[in-house]
């Protein structure tokens, strides 16, 4: 399967995702409602074998969060990124956990770091941070007065 076959593939299943030109792999930007939705399809059901969830990260604007997933296939060898804008006074998104394992603790880090709420995550708590810990150190607004860090 090449990146052209990606490409015409993804308008059939979810016509609503949006490319990014000049990109390096094939990248879409959905709305995060349609996430959980799109994930199952590119796993299962559209022929793209999309089985390796390999990168989950979160990218503070510091007007929105961006949920960005790198999913290849280990058959094709062919990459997908998925962007997806969340609301950052209220950052939620659906867990994928229960479709790739990898999507576990790249979502507790996440969660940990920046405050992102993965729903139906079957442990969502702090990674690297003390259960004690306030606030989200990753974020563009955080500060931490004692370690005197300010972005």
């Amino acid at each position: 399967m090449e990146k052209e076959e990606i490409r015409l593939k993804l308008p059939e299943l979810f016509p609503a995702a949006v490319f990014e030109e000049g990109a390096e792999w094939v990248t879409i930007a959905i709305d995060a409602a349609s996430w959980k939705d799109l994930a199952r399809q590119v796993r299962d059901g559209s022929g793209l074998g999309l089985d390796y969830l390999f990168c989950v990260t979160c990218v503070d604007w510091k007007t929105h969060f961006t949920m960005v997933y790198h999913l290849i296939s280990t058959v094709h060898r062919q990459p997908l990124v998925v962007k997806a804008k969340l609301d950052r006074n209220d950052p939620e998104i659906a867990t994928v956990s229960d479709l790739w394992r990898t999507a576990e603790f790249h979502e507790r880090e996440a969660y940990d770091l920046f405050g992102v709420k993965f729903t139906g995550h079957p442990d969502l708590r702090r990674l690297f941070m003390t259960d004690d810990w306030k606030g989200w150190p990753l974020r563009k607004d955080y500060e931490d007065p004692v370690n005197m860090i300010k972005l």
